[in-house]
């Protein structure tokens, strides 16, 4: 038998998704809600998390629960390279960032490889879909090499390989690790989504041929909007022949 919470859960998205509830809509309170199910607040707030985790129902501080509009899916694509699909996919976002001096500091030091206190500059970006946020990013780089007036939306969009092409000495490689989490509680209140819903972490650096880290990056994609795409281009060297 089905439990209290699923059988709520599966009544709130047949009205969503029949229309009866419209996106952007404000569903009732949690207690009105609660008590329309005859059920406990807890297990009223447990059916409303698998909506959140599904991505239907986003909860807004001080406003209550809000049923979402449909979730622009893009692909992170490995290597700093951007396909058509993703380019068409972030052109309809919307991004702020925010720039910050600061020294380095923690894990900063050895990702950036880096002595302590060595100055820096950090990207904060945010993206948007409509007006709510969809993904975030900070990006490090050594204070002389951030340009004075910030990278901007559009060069950001570019991504690093076409942002830091014209390097001299020139960039050398981009090496990027993924790993699947859950969001920390600070990183489901900047992004709006359940502390529940996976997200896609990545850490990117880039190295020059000196092997100075010229940028590193860590981005947070939300898996209910996010898939990442590596690709190896194999050449006649590769193959390998049986005898």
């Amino acid at each position: 038998m089905a439990s209290r919470r699923h059988v709520i859960a599966d009544d709130l998205r047949t009205q969503i998704s029949t229309g009866r509830i419209k996106a952007g809509e404000r569903l009732p309170s949690e207690a009105q809600l609660a008590a329309r199910y005859a059920v406990s607040t807890p297990t009223l707030r447990n059916a409303l998390a698998v909506l959140q985790g599904e991505g239907l129902v986003e909860k807004v501080h001080g406003r209550g629960n809000f049923v979402r509009h449909p979730i622009r899916r893009i692909t992170y694509v490995g290597g700093g390279r951007t396909t058509d699909a993703q380019t068409a996919a972030n052109a309809a976002l919307r991004m702020t960032v925010r720039t910050t001096h600061l020294p380095a500091r923690g894990d900063l030091t050895a990702l950036l490889r880096v002595s302590a206190s060595s100055p820096l500059t950090e990207f904060l970006c945010i993206s948007y879909a409509e007006k709510a946020p969809h993904s975030l990013a900070r990006i490090y780089v050594p204070r002389d090499l951030a340009p004075a007036d910030g990278p901007g939306e559009s060069a950001l969009r570019k991504g690093v390989w076409a942002r830091l092409s014209e390097l001299h000495p020139p960039l050398a490689e981009v090496k990027e690790r993924i790993s699947a989490r859950f969001p920390t509680p600070r990183e489901a209140a900047t992004l709006r989504i359940s502390s529940a819903l996976p997200v896609l972490a990545v850490i990117r650096v880039a190295t020059d041929t000196t092997g100075r880290v010229v940028e590193a990056a860590r981005l947070l994609l939300p898996g209910d909007r996010a898939d990442a795409l590596f690709t190896h281009h194999t050449t006649s060297g590769d193959r390998r022949t049986e005898g």
